[in-house]
């Protein structure tokens, strides 16, 4: 039985892929970290669910459709399937930044999706990973307890909490 401490939310690009500045608009872009598909497959053999929550704004900007990034997404999870792991969901949000959305990282809409549809009463409990702050705080606002990786703008993202964290005397 699926519980919210044993669901796993990862952010895709950074993530699981290499990420890019120019966004990833084809499958031939698309190209999965060395050890992240048997990542994924060694924690769905120790029992864990996992689900994919990802900001996908290309698609309001023009560079790729909904139809490519299905081709993406279908052969993640083919290549998560070769490994005997399994995906029980992909959320993503197609819009853009100033489109007022409810499901764009920071805003917890998508993690909400998945928690509706794997049927869980909540998130508590769960772990969001990802790369950047805006995933770490949309797992926070559901109670996710987070990670954040050091792939894509994960480096990038920890110096500039560590800068934050400073005491002002230690600043130069």
């Amino acid at each position: 039985m699926l519980s919210a401490d044993t669901l796993v939310i990862l952010d895709r690009d950074g993530v699981i892929n290499h990420d890019s500045d120019n966004y990833i608009k084809s499958l031939d872009e698309w190209v999965p970290y060395p050890t992240s598909i048997t990542a994924i497959a060694r924690l769905t053999h120790a029992g864990y669910t996992v689900a994919v929550a990802t900001n996908q704004s290309g698609i309001a900007r023009g560079y790729y459709d909904e139809a490519t990034l299905h081709t993406m997404h279908e052969h993640l999870v083919r290549l998560v399937t070769s490994e005997s792991g399994h995906i029980a969901h992909i959320a993503y949000c197609p819009h853009g930044p100033d489109d007022n959305c409810r499901c764009r990282k920071p805003l917890p809409g998508m993690l909400l999706n998945i928690q509706q549809h794997l049927g869980l009463a909540s998130l508590t409990g769960s772990w969001m990973v990802g790369d950047s702050l805006r995933d770490l705080q949309a797992g926070e606002a559901v109670g996710c307890k987070t990670v954040l990786v050091r792939t894509g703008k994960g480096v990038k993202t920890e110096q500039k909490a560590l800068v934050l964290k400073k005491p002002r005397s230690s600043m130069i």
